[in-house]
């Protein structure tokens, strides 16, 4: 597994935005596609955004297409997602992940939905926005 750190969360206003980064480490020279969860209290963990090992692949939530942006450095392991015109219902805590290791065939387009299909975890981190 990678190991994932994520940063920038905290409290913004309607309409206001924000941005959260995940700093990757580990698992040296594999490649993976990563992506964002988030979890409101009593629900399930849902899927925000993924980008693929290129970048030149990305995927979004219907709810956040348009408003979220998802975005990686590979010479820097990192991913961000900069999160526009946020809503009360953003509220949530955000969690990056990381996919096992891809086969090259996999790197330029696989952007992932799934839970199941991704391995490893940041602690989360809390959003909320206000009204």
């Amino acid at each position: 597994q990678v190991r994932l750190v994520e940063s920038g969360g905290g409290l913004a206003q309607f309409g206001g935005s924000l941005r959260l980064s995940c700093a990757a480490s580990g698992r040296t020279g594999s490649k993976y596609a990563m992506g964002w969860f988030r979890q409101a209290p009593g629900k399930e963990r849902d899927f925000v955004a993924a980008i693929s090992w290129s970048g030149e692949s990305t995927s979004y939530a219907d709810s956040v297409k348009g408003r979220f942006t998802i975005s990686g450095d590979n010479a820097k392991n990192t991913v961000t997602l900069q999160m526009n015109s946020l809503k009360a219902e953003d509220t949530a805590v955000y969690y990056c992940a990381a996919t096992p290791p891809l086969d090259y065939l996999l790197t330029r387009y696989y952007t992932p939905r799934e839970l199941a299909a991704f391995d490893s975890w940041g602690q989360g981190i809390q959003v909320t926005v206000s009204s």
